[in-house]
């Protein structure tokens, strides 16, 4: 028997489309921002303290972020989730309230209307799409950026996670993305850790690729193919995909961000090397690379293996982790400064235009890939992500100047963005990880 079943939620409508429509929502953010400060400048002259304050109006922007974004979807909740790996960058008073705003975004958002997900099924499955499945449930079980998820049975009795793409996701991404741009400095402030120019230049990059799901369907057959049957890893395997519903086997698990927030130091130190050796082996293994780390993706399943979910951003490195990439951080990391400058040069990531770079310069600039592999086990820490994002944010000082002159090719530069956001959530959970030698075992060149 074919059953649907599932409560009514609050909802909100289709993902707004219009540009007008979504740009007035984005731009409430700065205004709302502007509005609880002049507010507060009120309370401080009727006698509050400015801590109590400040920790209100973070809170509450805090609050509009994720209430804004989430409603949004699209580019703007994509954002959102990336600005999630940066916020153990900032400091406290801004972590904390943004941690739990960020967290609920991960996981969830308003869901869209039963209509609208019926219709995107009966149109991507066909009219017949209810007997695909032995039960459907109609009350989301988590959103994503651009969808959300439905837990199902399929018709062989296998539990199933049914992910729908938003209607109109294609048009709000890149409405959002557009308008987001606008307001670089406003998130600036808030999550400092995060190159926000170039992180939205990277999701319109990926955009067209995301929003075809049987691009993200092909990605995760070929992780799951290659680890099958790990020891280590789940990949739950597609059952069946169209352009804009993904079809997969159910995992069930703790999340990332539970971990970080409630798990002994032992088990946040066993899933964060987890996730380090994923991020480290996964090109070697399967010739792709996970490209959108943050905490959501990821979940320990109660066998102790970890759970790998969202494939939609994958990059193909079909020879593996480049050689130099590991040859570069081994030179930096051992000090080793003339053979550093040298393979740099050789490799053209200095040019004659930026001949003035001194290998302290390099070596300095490296330093959140280098640290972690000078000593047999790092300790990855909210404190010392906060230093080395200050460093290499901050306009006056060298680092700046040195990270805009390095002529790093783009496969590096998506190297160092997934492999800084694996270090960003594993400062978050606050970990002992052995960096050194997984980079030894997974990262060509730089055991050589």
């Amino acid at each position: 028997m074919h059953r649907t079943f599932g409560e009514n939620l609050p909802v909100t409508d289709d993902i707004p489309r219009r540009s007008v429509q979504r740009t007035a929502k984005l731009a409430s953010l700065p205004l709302g921002v502007a509005g609880r400060v002049a507010a507060g400048w009120g309370k401080r002259l009727t006698g509050r303290s400015s801590e109590e304050v400040n920790a209100e109006l973070i809170a509450k922007t805090a609050e509009q972020l994720f209430a804004v974004l989430g409603q949004l979807k699209g580019g703007a909740m994509k954002f959102g989730q990336a600005l999630s790996v940066f916020e153990a960058a900032a400091p406290p008073i801004i972590a904390e309230p943004f941690r739990e705003a960020l967290v609920k975004l991960q996981a969830e958002a308003p869901p869209m209307p039963t209509t609208s997900v019926h219709r995107m099924l009966a149109e991507q499955l066909g009219a017949g799409w209810r007997d695909r499945f032995a039960e459907f449930n109609d009350t989301h079980a988590a959103a994503a950026s651009i969808g959300q998820v439905h837990r199902a049975v399929w018709h062989d009795g296998r539990p199933v996670a049914v992910k729908v793409q938003y209607p109109g996701a294609d048009h709000a991404l890149k409405a959002d993305l557009k308008t987001l741009k606008r307001f670089t400095r406003l998130f600036q402030m808030i999550v400092p850790g995060a190159e926000i120019r170039p992180l939205l230049d990277e999701l319109e990059d990926r955009m067209v690729e995301e929003l075809d799901y049987r691009s993200e369907a092909e990605y995760q057959r070929t992780f799951a193919k290659a680890f099958a049957d790990d020891p280590k890893y789940r990949i739950p395997k597609v059952v069946a995909s169209a352009p804009k519903v993904i079809i997969s086997e159910w995992l069930d698990g703790v999340r990332m961000s539970k971990i970080s927030a409630e798990a002994d130091q032992a088990t946040r130190d066993r899933t964060a090397e987890l996730l380090m050796e994923f991020q480290l082996s996964s090109p070697a293994r399967c010739g792709l690379l996970h490209a959108d780390p943050h905490p959501g993706n990821f979940m320990l399943l109660d066998d102790g293996r970890l759970g790998i979910l969202d494939f939609g951003a994958a990059a193909r490195l079909p020879d593996g982790n480049p050689k130099a990439a590991g040859r570069l951080v081994r030179l930096a990391a051992d000090g080793r400064s003339e053979e550093l400058m040298d393979f740099a040069r050789a490799e053209n990531f200095i040019t004659s235009d930026n001949s003035g770079l001194t290998a302290q310069d390099v070596m300095t600039y490296m330093g959140p890939l280098t640290d972690p592999v000078k000593e047999a086990r790092f300790h990855y820490t909210r404190k010392w992500l906060q230093f080395q994002a200050g460093r290499l944010t901050d306009f006056g000082r060298s680092e700046f100047d040195t990270g805009r002159g390095l002529n790093l090719p783009a496969q590096h530069m998506l190297l160092t963005r997934v492999w800084g956001g694996t270090a960003g959530i594993l400062c978050q959970m606050e970990v002992d990880v052995p960096t050194r030698s997984l980079f030894e075992k997974w990262v060509p060149g730089f055991a050589e």
